[in-house]
């Protein structure tokens, strides 16, 4: 590999905060990396902006643009850094988040020592609403953890529901684990993520998680995931969404036998409940509207009935999915509503 380690920012539509993006990680302690740009063709001028850190910054000769042909989602974006990267190890960036100057080093480091395929660090939640006065925080921290066993790291993962969140640029990873087991994004234009997290524990034995803060993420305005600033939400931006985690459903069977099979089937199930509890709360902002069938089809489990009887408490857990994913779909939502409203999801 030409360099120890790549930086990977998929760019569009970023001209706010690209520039402040990319200078933090150049400004990084750490070496040895390449700054590997993806120019996703938004056409609003944030590429000039990395065409001038190229020319002017010190370390501009490590900076590489590669562009897409049109533009072609966050997903494809993703797997053509990956394709691309000539870093040993990849850590994904997001065009308007923050590197502190120390946070690939701190990675590298850890992953050198515990001879780790995968390093989590913790991260700061920067909420920067327009209109607001002041930012607002919050620190979300790991304890430090190590695994080097087969099946421990995904048993971990999949123990609770938030044990390993579902963001890409929490970790410096080998960028073996993805070439060797051909490990593809989806071509989503949200939760792309999370259906690379959900399955990534699966092929990594060696993961190191850290106390320390390497990423500033932050949550704006017009974006799904805050959804509260938005007016309309278009229903086929969500049927995508749905379909990934109908793909994570379907590819289960391949991990039966496994210590976490039934952890990771609820994990899948948990995040369909919580996805119609999201469609349910914001129906009024969704066009066109989803009928009561389509939301039961999305809450139908990957394992059969009958097969979930038993004392075991994952098999208890996954039945109460197993039942509501095969009663009426009037019966189905009216329960998944009336669940959400104790959880304050509806």
């Amino acid at each position: 590999m030409k360099y120890e380690v790549t930086i990977g920012i998929p760019v569009f539509h970023a001209v706010k905060y690209i520039s402040d993006t990319l200078c933090s990680a150049l400004e990084q302690t750490f070496p040895s990396i390449e700054f590997l740009v993806l120019d996703d063709c938004g056409g609003d001028g944030s590429i000039d902006i990395v065409r001038q850190l190229q020319q002017e910054h010190p370390r501009g000769k490590d900076i590489r643009i590669v562009s897409q042909p049109c533009n072609m989602g966050i997903g494809k974006g993703r797997n053509r850094i990956i394709d691309e990267a000539q870093g040993g190890y990849l850590f994904f960036l997001d065009a308007d988040d923050i590197l502190p100057p120390t946070a690939i080093a701190t990675l590298y480091e850890a992953a050198k020592k515990y001879d780790a395929q995968i390093v989590y660090g913790s991260n700061e939640r920067v909420y920067d609403y327009e209109g607001e006065e002041q930012q607002r925080i919050e620190r979300e921290c790991y304890e430090f953890m190590s695994f080097n066993k087969a099946d421990d790291f995904a048993n971990y993962a999949y123990e609770r529901y938030a044990n390993i969140p579902a963001n890409v640029w929490r970790y410096l990873i080998d960028i073996k684990v993805y070439r060797d087991n051909g490990l593809r994004f989806p071509d989503i234009s949200f939760w792309e993520d999370f259906y690379m997290t959900m399955d990534l524990p699966t092929y990594v034995e060696r993961a190191v998680m850290l106390p320390d803060i390497t990423y500033r993420y932050f949550c704006r305005y017009g974006t799904l995931s805050n959804n509260q600033k938005r007016e309309r939400i278009e229903k086929q931006e969500i049927v995508k969404i749905a379909a990934a985690i109908g793909e994570l459903k379907t590819n289960s069977g391949r991990l039966k036998g496994r210590p976490y099979y039934l952890k990771r089937c609820l994990k899948v199930m948990m995040t369909e409940f919580y996805m119609v509890c999201y469609i349910l709360q914001h129906k009024d902002i969704i066009y066109p509207a989803f009928s009561n069938q389509e939301l039961r089809e999305m809450m139908h489990s990957p394992l059969s009935l009958f097969s979930m009887f038993g004392m075991d408490k994952w098999k208890i857990k996954n039945l109460v999915f197993c039942i509501i994913g095969n009663i009426p779909s009037v019966l189905c939502v009216g329960i998944v509503k009336l669940l959400g409203k104790t959880k304050g999801l509806v």
